[in-house]
């Protein structure tokens, strides 16, 4: 057996400060994302599966579970109203009859870019909070050590997923007059 090189003291310090303070971060992005998405009529968990659907551009339920973060049971039964307000859609591969795909549909990535255009940071406490220390330091706090947790936690192709989506957001859209908005959006206007 490994000897250790951290006491039991050090080891209940870490877990409880990360515990407390991944709990209390949460409850105030929870009630964020919330507010954010209330006027589209989705939950969390929806919002999240037309996320991944739309950075993964088609995914099975699996994918969705593994990388929502959420119990397989979820992710179906909550794609499953996303399908049925024709926001997602269905099918199964000819050669993986046992996997249940989803693919984003129009009128669902109409949404999903419509809550990216009015995105309000006033409105998300974590980027408030960490706004003073922009100023301060003339960036974001990084995230690098906690993405390094998460990755032991959850492996590499859940980093490669996560790091995905926002690779996809960088490249696809820009800041045009404080709105998010995609950029082939922008250059059909600008035509």
């Amino acid at each position: 057996m490994p000897e250790k090189n951290y006491s039991m003291v050090e080891a209940m310090l870490f877990s409880q400060r990360i515990a407390q303070l991944s709990k209390a971060l949460w409850k105030s992005i929870e009630k964020d994302w919330q507010q954010w998405i209330k006027p589209y009529n989705l939950n969390i968990n929806e919002h999240h599966i037309l996320w991944i659907a739309y950075h993964l551009n088609g995914a099975s339920i699996s994918d969705v579970a593994k990388f929502g973060v959420m119990h397989v049971s979820t992710a179906f039964n909550f794609s499953k109203k996303l399908e049925e307000r024709g926001l997602l859609l269905f099918s199964k591969k000819e050669t993986d009859k046992r996997n249940t795909y989803i693919q984003i549909t129009e009128e669902g990535e109409k949404i999903l870019l419509d809550l990216m255009e009015n995105y309000d940071p006033a409105n998300n406490a974590a980027f408030t909070g960490a706004l003073p220390l922009r100023e301060l330091y003339g960036k974001f706090p990084d995230m690098l050590e906690m993405m390094a947790v998460i990755k032991n936690i959850y492996g590499e192709h859940f980093m490669e997923i996560f790091e995905r989506s926002f690779s996809n957001i960088e490249k696809e859209f820009t800041d045009f007059n404080g709105t998010l908005i995609k950029k082939e959006a922008l250059n059909e206007t600008k035509s």
